[in-house]
């Protein structure tokens, strides 16, 4: 479904991605372990369009989507919940989360359909949805980061380090959120990105892992 094939990619002129190649599918939870420096982050940044590849190809159902802007790659249904969040914290948490579906200019009634069922997964969300996003905690913050992903989701989440900094309580609930993420969404493909892939054993279907941008 979702696949890239030979990426190498570079930040300021240093060589970063050396001929990274993975697929993801439907039902499936791909994770990508490695130490800090090892290129997960860029992997993920690749796939989204957010910085620009030197080879190799991205291909969402067969297209090419290597030269696709990262807006339209959401527009696409790719999902991505970088490590550091970045929640505006003058706007609500509903409305943190609700911002990339009306970036798309979603119809009211789907944004309120999809809205709804990242409640229903994460019921917290909706308990603080009046927030300010600069209001909440680091690790409450990871939750409206993932729910705002979720809000595009269609086909594809990306994760990046989504349990580093985290209480053990909360990696524990984000953990058993993805378990029933996993089992409410079959049509979903995953990746996650992880220093310390423990909390994911259950859930994975595949283990990569990545060493000095490449994938062994």
């Amino acid at each position: 479904m979702l696949r890239i094939e030979g990426v190498s990619a570079a930040i300021a002129g240093v060589q970063v991605l050396r001929s990274v190649s993975l697929g993801l599918t439907s039902g499936r939870t791909t994770i990508l372990i490695g130490r800090n420096g090892a290129g997960k982050t860029t992997t993920l940044r690749a796939i989204m369009g957010l910085l620009p590849v030197q080879g190799g190809s991205v291909r969402l159902d067969g297209e090419e989507i290597g030269t696709t802007p990262a807006y339209r790659r959401a527009a696409q249904g790719i999902g991505y919940a970088p490590e550091d969040r970045r929640l505006v914290p003058e706007f609500s948490v509903e409305d943190n989360i609700v911002l990339p579906a009306l970036a798309l200019s979603l119809p009211a009634a789907e944004r309120t359909r999809r809205l709804d069922e990242v409640y229903a997964l994460l019921p917290q969300l909706k308990t603080m949805r009046k927030r300010p996003g600069g209001g909440v905690s680091g690790g409450q913050g990871k939750m409206v980061a993932l729910g705002r992903a979720l809000m595009v989701a269609r086909t594809a989440l990306l994760l990046d380090e989504p349990f580093q900094g985290l209480a053990p309580a909360l990696a524990l609930d984000y953990a058993r959120t993805l378990g029933d993420l996993k089992r409410s969404r079959p049509d979903l493909a995953i990746l996650v990105t992880e220093s310390t892939p423990a909390l994911l054993d259950a859930i994975a279907d595949e283990t990569l892992q990545i060493e000095r941008g490449e994938i062994g």
